[in-house]
């Protein structure tokens, strides 16, 4: 058994602390309550000096007692205590076993679809953040992989596409990106069972904080941590979160073979974001609120969906599975691209630019910018249209994020 292609660690493994730790594993997923996990699982002070916060672990490599006698830590890329720090502290938000960290969203992404072999199809939701689209379209789909995009809310059609034996992977994101469709997971967690086949949740747009899938019947959950858990727009990180001991080792063995880690920079300062994730949600939704009524009270609005909102279609699933709503809004204006370009070259708070989940506003147009690698036709088939902008609300004072958006619907030609 060669040594280079021995499993990895199970889990992230610990320091040998001095000092007790403040969480036991069994209590970072449940005992706690989110925001007490989300500062302090995976953070116990450090044991050689007593430091509060865990000291920045760079070193790529640890020392061994003896020739192939290894402590728990080998080599950074296979695990290092800043990443595991990290690792614990997102899987105990997620009420996860185990958190396995990578270099992006879609690294993490990559890692699911390797999980995979040539021959299987993956079923996914008809609506998903481009990259994805384009990562399944156009690269996994060279290896003998099949994609097929279904409208989950049609139950026949669904469990069509889930009968034949080739079927291996669910794959999910609820709220869609950018139509913010909601899926009731608890429902295509049962048919995913049904069928056999694992179902991945990305878990972006809600966070922790608002929605944790595992719970409701998922078995992987992926998150871009660029956006709302890092949450200030300078790291680009993803995450997955599982609790089977058996899916943890084979994806932290493609994590370790295939080396798309995350620095370690990175992993510090998305932990230290982890801390104020509980408190940064509370407000990008009650901004969000604020927004979305004044948006949909506006004549130059044709509609608004914000889950939040009784207007949204699924409103009530979102009342069911989710402690928060967001702070993601669509809407549509009225007219065309014409007014969209007004509008958009007129807003001043609300960055034009692509990205969601930080502190600060962010406004796009994903037609023109993140859906644009999406095939026109299907674009048409999903709505997304000339009209549509997409909101990331951020945690500035409300008043001042209305008042930019009047000021910028004022100038938009009548439709």
């Amino acid at each position: 058994h060669h040594r280079h292609s021995r499993s990895l660690p199970r889990t992230s493994p610990a320091a040998s602390s001095l000092l007790s730790p403040i969480m036991s594993n069994a209590e970072q997923s449940s005992t706690y309550g989110f925001a007490t996990r989300a500062i302090h699982a995976g953070q116990d002070p450090d044991a050689v000096t007593g430091a509060v916060m865990p000291p920045i672990s760079l070193s790529t490599t640890f020392i061994q007692k003896s020739p192939g006698v290894e402590g728990d830590f080998v080599y950074s890329r296979t695990a290092n205590p800043t990443r595991n720090a990290f690792e614990t502290c997102l899987a105990a938000c997620e009420g996860a076993k185990h958190g396995i960290a990578f270099g992006s969203g879609l690294a993490a992404t990559s890692a699911i679809i390797h999980l995979l072999k040539a021959g299987d199809t993956v079923v996914s939701i008809d609506d998903i953040y481009g990259g994805t689209n384009r990562y399944f379209r156009r690269i996994a789909a060279n290896f003998g992989l099949k994609f097929e995009f279904v409208d989950f809310t049609k139950e026949d059609e669904l469990e069509a596409h889930l009968a034949p034996e080739e079927a291996k992977l669910v794959w999910l994101e609820t709220p869609t990106n950018p139509t913010l469709k909601i899926t009731d997971i608890e429902r295509i967690a049962t048919l995913a069972k049904k069928h056999n086949c694992l179902l991945a949740v990305d878990n972006t747009f809600m966070t922790p904080a608002c929605q944790n899938p595992l719970s409701l019947g998922a078995d992987i959950v992926l998150h871009s941590a660029t956006k709302y858990i890092n949450g200030h727009s300078d790291v680009v990180m993803g995450v997955l979160a599982v609790n089977s001991d058996e899916l943890n080792e084979r994806i932290r063995f493609i994590q370790n073979g295939m080396g798309a880690v995350p620095g370690i920079l990175e992993c510090y300062l998305a932990t230290r974001s982890l801390k104020t994730l509980d408190v940064r949600m509370q407000r990008h939704e009650e901004n969000a609120f604020a927004v979305a009524k004044f948006l949909e009270a506006h004549p130059k609005v044709d509609r608004v969906l914000y889950p939040g909102l009784p207007s949204h279609p699924n409103h009530e699933i979102a009342k069911k599975q989710n402690r928060g709503f967001g702070g993601m809004i669509t809407f549509f204006l009225k007219g065309g691209m014409e007014q969209s370009r007004v509008f958009l070259e007129s807003v001043k708070l609300f960055l034009l630019a692509e990205s969601l989940g930080g502190v600060e506003s962010l406004i796009e147009h994903p037609a023109l910018m993140t859906h644009a690698s999406v095939p026109e036709e299907q674009r048409k088939v999903l709505g997304i249209d000339d009209t549509l902008v997409r909101v990331s609300v951020g945690i500035e004072a409300v008043d001042d994020l209305i008042a930019d958006l009047k000021s910028a619907l004022d100038k938009v030609p009548a439709a």
